[in-house]
């Protein structure tokens, strides 16, 4: 018997079979370490040209025409007014619509429909969004090329990503606990607001996050909408022109002075410093929402 089992072992694994299982480790592993490579590279070109540039006046400062004397002041409050007002929109939508889709919609045809277009949404490439964006919200509401046209256009970019984070949150729930609480005389909306929804908060907090900041750093759909590339002044209102980061940088960058690509580099580095603090914050939320869960 143990000899039939050897011959078994033989034809199944062959010493061929360990070639190639060591040449695939290796193929895998260069796959994880010549992207890192190359994002490291691109991130000391980006800071060695970048870091002289960066200072208080840079921060504080209106875009100018001359680099020496150009600051990245109105778009980044550009950029921030524009994440508060995607979030604004595009967090209660997304969660509302997560929670619907998981506890109460019935499962058909229609339900499936709208699952399987939401998960193609989440890879449609962002200029689409803008050209929707300038067709539906700048043109037929006639919001005009302003904050509120700009973040209704990123909150429909982020909104599929939303709710795919927040479905994905909500599955991680038990169903124990939800008979639990049914079984106490809650009901379903009791149920969902008390155990559902703090229990799947940290998932969703993550996802909500992850979404604003790669909205953050789109910079297709807003300059498909309009968003100019000179601003000196900050927005007063929603309805004001505006713009953001993204732009502001290639603004820079698509310009032959050699000193307005400096200025670029540095708002890279700012705009990376924004995206890496919301993610810092993304899993500072979820380790002490899990803790106080445990």
């Amino acid at each position: 018997m143990k000899q039939q089992e050897s011959h078994r072992s033989d034809f199944f694994f062959t010493p061929l079979d360990g070639k190639i299982e060591k040449a695939f480790r290796a193929i895998m592993a260069l796959a994880v370490i010549l992207p890192f490579l190359i994002l490291i590279v691109l991130l000391v070109d980006t800071f060695v040209d970048g870091y002289p540039r960066l200072g208080w006046n840079f921060l504080t400062s209106f875009p100018s025409r001359f680099a020496s004397s150009a600051g990245i002041l109105s778009p980044l409050v550009g950029s921030i007014i524009l994440m508060g007002l995607t979030a604004l929109f595009a967090v209660p939508l997304g969660i509302g619509a997560a929670v619907y889709l998981e506890e109460y919609a019935p499962k058909n045809a229609i339900t499936t429909f709208i699952e399987l277009n939401i998960a193609n949404l989440a890879g449609v490439p962002s200029i689409i969004y803008g050209l929707l964006g300038l067709g539906l919200f700048v043109r037929f509401m006639q919001m005009g090329r302003s904050l509120l046209a700009g973040a209704a256009t990123l909150s429909l970019m982020a909104l599929p990503m939303i709710i795919m984070a927040a479905r994905e949150a909500i599955r991680t729930v038990p169903n124990d606990l939800r008979e639990a609480a049914y079984a106490l005389g809650a009901d379903r909306w009791v149920t969902i607001r008390k155990v559902v929804l703090p229990l799947s908060l940290p998932g969703i907090l993550t996802g909500i996050i992850l979404s604003l900041a790669r909205a953050i750093g789109e910079t297709a759909p807003i300059i498909t909408i309009g968003a100019l590339t000179y601003v000196a002044f900050l927005p007063d209102s929603v309805t004001s022109s505006f713009t953001a980061l993204p732009v502001q940088i290639f603004n820079w960058i698509s310009r032959p002075q050699t000193d307005f690509h400096v200025n670029a580099a540095a708002g890279i580095i700012v705009l990376l410093v924004i995206m890496l603090a919301m993610n810092s914050i993304a899993i500072f939320l979820r380790f002490k929402l899990q803790r106080k869960i445990q």
